[in-house]
């Protein structure tokens, strides 16, 4: 019966079988990868990190593309439909692709018991095999070291700024988050690091291994112009670069990163100059400073732990204040709701929360109780779209209204917006 469900299902499914959302581990997995008899061939990037991890993944993808490769790429979460997650060649896989590869791991499994994010990584990796790709981008999910992606060997592992998140799962703090970042790091392979202050744990691992380990503000460098900008990766210049599409000042950073990759692989996966600016002016993602409407100015963005806040701040404040700002504020029980309003101070006039459903979600009125000492103007709605119904009725022309605190409150935004949900 399992091998006739239509993908809503099949997710259903996944989501509901396993006892834990996460259950962080390899083992599980590495058996039942091996009942698939699936080989990899081609060369795998791993992206990890705390965020950005989407970016330079989708600018890795970009890139790639432009150059002539036929690129797997995955990642998580998804926005509005699962199969953002699993692209080849620059595109969605449809789900007349996706089911049958989730049918393979389950008929593959046995009686081992994999979660939802093992079962799909899986069957993505599978597809990839399948499609005779030339290169994977593989997103991190959760860690490094005991993520499900770090199954697959990297020919480059790439680790963007650690902060602290998901604190149940990888440590109380940076130096043991690096050291489960830096699990990702091979023997005789290449590292980047986008950290400018990497924990310690991570150049520890690098050292260890003996590998070389390309360093953002070491021997990675950004230089921005008037109109354009240039990365220096050692002592190669990658010049008059297009400024990303992709908006706030780290992106260049981020595409920095994903060149700094790529320039570590140049022997095996060369890519011309102009494949490089032409996949640092297209590769979009989104939730990332989305801008989706003006009169009043409407922007979504995932942040969700203190690092994207900040992130978030810096972009704001470098907009023009032409009115008032609202924010539309949802996050999940599991974040540090405190820090990122700490991190957000002072960069709007009313907040507007909402609830957040699901085992991990939070109710508007929990949330509420972060600002009982902060003093900020806030009111309390029972769902995202409550919330965001409300600030943009409340709005003017020249105000601003930003989503943000969790990949949940901009999925429901996006869906409200497109007037449907995808699941």
């Amino acid at each position: 019966m399992v091998l006739t469900l239509g993908l809503p299902d099949w997710l259903v499914l996944l989501e509901t079988r396993h006892p834990k959302t996460i259950q962080l581990g390899l083992e599980r997995v590495g058996r039942v990868w091996s009942m698939l008899g699936a080989g990899v061939d081609f060369p795998v990037v791993t992206v990890a990190g705390t965020n950005g991890k989407g970016s330079v993944c989708a600018y890795l993808e970009a890139i790639l593309t432009a150059a002539g490769y036929r690129v797997g790429l995955y990642t998580s979460p998804h926005i509005r439909r699962f199969n953002e997650r699993i692209h080849v060649a620059g595109r969605e896989l449809d789900n007349e692709a996706i089911v049958p590869a989730l049918s393979v791991v389950e008929q593959a499994r046995g009686d081992t018991s994999l979660t939802y994010f093992e079962h799909t990584t899986l069957a993505a990796m599978w597809l990839f095999c399948q499609e005779k790709i030339d290169v994977a981008v593989l997103e991190v999910g959760l860690g490094g070291r005991l993520d499900a992606v770090n199954l697959f060997d990297t020919d480059c592992a790439v680790v963007t700024p650690v902060d602290l998140d998901h604190m149940d799962y990888l440590g109380p703090d940076r130096e043991t988050i690096g050291h489960e970042k830096a699990g990702i790091f091979r023997p005789n392979r290449p590292a980047v690091c986008g950290d400018r202050n990497p924990p310690d744990s991570l150049i520890a691992r690098a050292q260890a291994l003996a590998i070389p380990l390309l360093r953002l503000g070491r021997n990675i460098e950004v230089e921005r112009r008037t109109n354009d900008w240039l990365c220096r990766v050692e002592d190669k210049v990658f010049p008059a670069l297009p400024y990303p599409a992709m908006l706030g000042a780290y992106q260049q950073e981020n595409a920095a990163i994903a060149i700094a990759a790529l320039y570590s692989l140049r022997r095996r996966l060369p890519v011309p100059m102009a494949a490089i600016r032409l996949g640092v002016a297209q590769a979009c993602l989104p939730g990332r400073f989305q801008i989706v409407g003006s009169e009043p100015l409407r922007i979504l963005d995932v942040a969700h732990n203190p690092h994207a806040a900040c992130a978030l701040a810096a972009n704001l404040a470098a907009l023009p204040r032409t009115g008032r700002r609202l924010a539309v504020f949802a996050m999940l029980a599991d974040k540090d709701a405190g820090a990122v309003i700490d991190a957000l101070v002072g960069q709007f006039d009313q907040w507007h929360l909402a609830g957040l459903s699901g085992p991990r979600g939070r109710t508007a009125t929990r949330l509420a109780e972060q600002f009982a000492a902060r003093r900020l103007p806030i009111s309390i709605h029972v769902d995202v779209a409550s919330a965001w119904q409300a600030a943009c009725h409340e709005a003017k022309a020249a105000d601003t209204i930003v989503a943000f605190g969790s990949f949940h409150t901009v999925a429901e935004v996006t869906a409200l917006i497109s007037g449907k949900s995808d699941g």
